[in-house]
């Protein structure tokens, strides 16, 4: 059994793309989270919620049992760090869950995998009113199991831990030279950090992350350029389809949109975490956020793309992030980019991708799939 101190999660790869830099017109870098035990990003956030709750001192005298109410790649972070901290968790998916998913989680080494109602909310109130809100509140002195609450997105400990890549990031980009160097000191040394927004987890964990780090860095610089001066852009990429936290800002109150209809179903909130539209309305000194929204053909053709060139797999609600960072959308939403410019993608993962899928994705942008 390992002990809650360890990290369920490790140190990612960042790698800078020839290819993709190339296509972008400046230098793209990559931030392999598809790396992560879990495959995606998710085992930062959630693996920390998890660890969090195992090192409280309130649970030293209690078995903790995990409940995850995401068939995705939440719950199967969730069954994975749980079993990597030698703790149980049990999944509630909706019974649109795709067999596969279901297997992976039974595989990875869930307690049980349950499937009630036909969306993530119905599967979500049957897990918290059957496993969570019926505990009894005053257990007794004896050990006694307590069922802890693992939501895929929204709980500051998810956030923390999404955002521990950041300074894994500026400790594993190389040291800028020449007039940028004196101009970037005391700052992140990235111009545009781009990620996928489902409900927000990686968003705000990111958004969040680069405040502690501009913050630090702030308070400890003496140069005439501030953190201020010089903004890091955070691109929140969505799909149509699952753009709610797109819909939210349109509309400037948190609104759910009517149904998810796109193919990039881990991005499937219907609406953010009210948190993931406060950071994004009014991010912290020195973050600038811009709203994307792309296509499911879009998102298949950065997936292709990252196969083809990156021999990498993921989903498309990963590949929206990559065909972002290669196309007209990128200078759209940051004009002043230069050559020497730094964009950094957080490829997310996802496990919900196989080399057919891609096939398939293939074969339908040959036939006309409209960008």
């Amino acid at each position: 059994m390992a002990h809650p101190e360890e990290k369920p999660w490790i140190e990612t790869p960042l790698i800078e793309s020839a290819a993709l830099s190339k296509a972008a017109g400046c230098k793209v870098f990559l931030k392999l989270e598809l790396l992560q035990p879990s495959g995606s990003f998710k085992s930062r956030g959630i693996g920390n919620l998890i660890r969090t709750a195992l090192l409280d001192p309130e649970n030293t005298s209690k078995e903790l049992h995990f409940f995850s109410s995401s068939g995705g790649n939440a719950g199967l972070a969730a069954v994975i760090a749980a079993r990597d901290l030698g703790s149980p968790c049990t999944v509630v998916v909706p019974t649109s869950t795709k067999p596969l998913m279901v297997q992976k989680l039974q595989d990875a080494g869930a307690t049980a995998v349950i499937q009630h109602g036909e969306s993530w909310y119905e599967a979500d109130a049957y897990l918290r009113e059957k496993f969570i809100d019926a505990q009894p509140e005053n257990p007794g002195p004896e050990k006694m199991q307590m069922n802890i609450y693992v939501p895929p997105f929204d709980h500051p400990d998810i956030w923390t831990g999404a955002g521990t890549m950041i300074s894994e990031i500026a400790r594993q980009l190389p040291p800028l030279s020449g007039p940028a160097s004196a101009r970037a000191s005391g700052v992140f040394p990235a111009d545009v950090v781009i990620c996928s927004v489902g409900g927000g987890g990686l968003f705000n964990g990111v958004v969040e992350g680069l405040d502690e780090y501009l913050q630090a860095h702030r308070a400890s610089s003496t140069l005439q350029h501030r953190a201020e001066d010089r903004k890091v852009h955070v691109l929140a990429v969505e799909t149509e389809g699952t753009n709610s936290l797109d819909h939210s800002l349109r509309t400037g109150t948190l609104q759910a949109i009517p149904a998810i209809t796109s193919l990039a179903t881990s991005l499937g909130a219907r609406q953010v975490a009210p948190k993931t539209l406060m950071n994004a309305q009014s991010p912290p000194s020195g973050v600038d956020v811009v709203s994307v929204v792309g296509s499911d053909a879009e998102a298949a053709r950065g997936v292709i793309r990252l196969a083809d060139e990156m021999r990498l797999q993921v989903e498309l609600a990963c590949g929206i992030s990559v065909d972002v960072a290669t196309s007209e959308r990128l200078r759209q939403s940051v004009p002043d980019l230069t050559e020497a410019s730094r964009v950094v993608v957080v490829v997310c993962g996802g496990s919900h991708i196989t080399a057919e899928m891609i096939a398939e994705y293939r074969r339908r942008l040959q036939e006309g799939w409209s960008l």
